[in-house]
């Protein structure tokens, strides 16, 4: 059996809220809730492809205080149809823009970055063609 990336879990303060972010701002569908002894999870990906994206709530017995995002994880990368109306959409709702969405020379790609509710760094990516997977 090949491998591949199934899905990432990222630990959220306020989970409604990030639920809302990744379903009305990035696109992405609720697959499930898991609700487990001091943590509360949420299941999101897209329509077509790509693995999931898990966001947890740990009870503040656990995990007190706001969270630490240290060095490990560094952006978070979701495939968009329309980078420019999604970038914008994110900072209409208050989210800090850190890029504004342009096209790379190198990639046939337009990107864009945005910090989300919890500070996680953003890249939308909006594909010429096809996306990965499809």
């Amino acid at each position: 059996m090949a491998s591949s990336v199934g899905q990432f879990c990222i630990a959220v303060a306020d989970l409604e809220r990030s639920v809302r972010f990744y379903t009305e701002i990035m696109g992405l569908k609720e697959q499930g809730r898991t609700e487990i002894p001091n943590v509360n999870e949420v299941h999101l990906a897209g329509e077509t492809g790509g693995g999931r994206l898990q966001l947890a709530k740990f009870a503040e017995t656990i995990r007190p205080g706001a969270i630490d995002h240290g060095f490990a994880l560094w952006k978070i990368y979701i495939n968009v149809d329309d980078a420019n109306a999604t970038w914008q959409k994110a900072v209409d709702a208050g989210c800090k823009s850190v890029m504004v969405p342009a096209r790379l020379d190198r990639w046939p790609v337009i990107v864009g970055f945005m910090l989300d509710p919890d500070g996680y760094l953003i890249e939308i990516i909006q594909h010429e063609g096809k996306r990965p997977g499809e």
